[in-house]
């Protein structure tokens, strides 16, 4: 069993890196940045500028924005500007009204917002907001992290200045990971320590079963209960799993006011952590204690694996939190620790490669096809056959192996993202 401290230093990450979010986190965190901005200013701003890094351009261009029905950065500022609470974290605009919408809709059109890409800086988090009104000015910079302010200025007024990427909260006190440490703390960690684990279950469930009522993004979710869809998809736990986890990201995607849990600062991650583990263990018939533990495993890989590869990066969301359900549902078939790395394993050597181009309906899509891979590298880890060491990036040692997909991620794929963004902003 993991030491007590050690043990306490895990849940605390694990409680900062999983909770709730209305919206993609993206034009939320940018949302969050404006509040805060106009809060420092303390009054409502006659206009907003905002300088954002590639990446935050990339996965804020095509999203649906809650309660609005309206895609993108503009009326996510606005809103963030007339109704945001920096309190309420990623949920800051939940607040909403149809009257707030309309207002933020004359404030776009009255041309107070403006959009930029921050040029050099190389944090690939970087969102600056600066606010005026009648001569007075304030700024608010998030760096490093969705919710971590490091920067906020009044009036020439410095009122926090920190290193960018850092965070009180972070770096210094977050545990070491390993594979088998995450599989120990999980496995072997007093229940009732683990409990809270089960809110990504109520959250994120409730959210597929929302948009399986509903009609948002590209229905992926909806249409593979369709009767023709059945007969070729089938009606069992392996389709149940795709609908539910599609479900949930459709309704986030297009724009739903529902919250969902994340996983380092990502709902899309939460979802496909959560959920191919909830229907598995629902439909298998798995005690409250095997669903606490795998669902507990599955975020806390995702969390190991995102510390490596960063908040954001070139590479799918879903290769990362695919490669923590696939564990989480190892542990529900039986399997051990070798068989979760076996899996891992499975999922590297498959999944490695798949591009973000930035968040939007069809990312249902991609959280699909991620969490159908995870089924099989679980079930062919479960029979002993794992990708083996002599092939492409897979190392004997699957820490090694992680670390490969993730140095591919981070830095290999840097060109690929400037292209994908050259590509997103310049089609006709």
């Amino acid at each position: 069993m993991i030491p007590e401290s050690e043990r306490k230093r895990i849940i605390d990450l694990v409680h900062r890196e999983v909770v709730p979010a209305i919206g993609c986190t993206e034009p939320v965190a940018v949302a969050l940045c404006v509040a805060r901005a106009v809060e420092t200013l303390g009054c409502r701003p006659e206009r907003v500028e905002a300088r954002l890094s590639a990446n935050i351009l990339k996965n804020a261009m095509g999203v649906g924005i809650p309660g609005t029905g309206m895609i993108g950065l503009p009326i996510a500022i606005a809103l963030g500007a007339l109704v945001g609470r920096s309190e309420y974290q990623l949920e800051v605009l939940k607040d909403s009204t149809p009257e707030a919408v309309e207002e933020g809709r004359r404030f776009i059109d009255e041309k107070r917002i403006s959009i930029a890409l921050k040029e050099g800086i190389t944090e690939k988090l970087y969102i600056e907001i600066e606010v005026f009104t009648d001569g007075h000015a304030a700024t608010a910079v998030i760096a490093g992290g969705h919710t971590n302010f490091v920067r906020i200025v009044r009036d020439g007024e410095v009122l926090l200045d920190v290193a960018a990427g850092s965070s009180a909260e972070a770096a210094t006190t977050d545990p070491e990971l390993t594979l088998r440490k995450v599989w120990d703390f999980a496995t072997t960690s007093p229940l009732d320590e683990l409990r809270f684990i089960l809110e990504t279950r109520r959250l994120n469930k409730a959210a597929a079963e929302f948009a399986l009522q509903g009609d948002y993004g590209h229905n992926v979710g909806r249409t593979i209960r369709g009767a023709k869809e059945k007969h070729v998809m089938g009606d069992h736990v392996y389709s149940h799993i795709l609908s539910y986890t599609s479900a949930a990201c459709d309704a986030r995607m297009g724009g739903a006011m529902v919250p969902v849990m994340s996983n380092s600062g990502s709902g899309n991650q939460g979802i496909a952590a959560t959920m191919p583990v909830v229907v598995y263990a629902e439909e298998n018939g798995a005690t409250e204690e095997q669903m606490i533990r795998a669902l507990m495993l599955s975020h806390l890989t995702v969390i190991y694996i995102k510390q490596s590869l960063g908040r954001l990066s070139a590479l799918c969301g879903c290769v990362v939190a695919a490669t923590g359900s696939s564990c989480g549902i190892v542990y529900l078939m039986g399997g051990g620790y070798d068989e979760a790395a076996g899996a891992v394993k499975n999922m590297v050597a498959t999944l490695t490669g798949m591009v973000c181009d930035g968040a939007k309906p069809s990312c249902a899509l991609k959280l699909m096809t991620g969490v159908s891979t995870a089924v099989l590298s679980a079930l062919m880890s479960m029979e002993h056959r794992c990708v083996t060491a002599v092939e492409g990036i897979i190392d004997e040692n699957v820490d090694r192996s992680i670390r490969n997909l993730t140095r591919i991620g981070r830095d290999g794929m840097n060109e690929t993202d400037r292209l994908l963004l050259d590509i997103m902003t310049h089609k006709s």
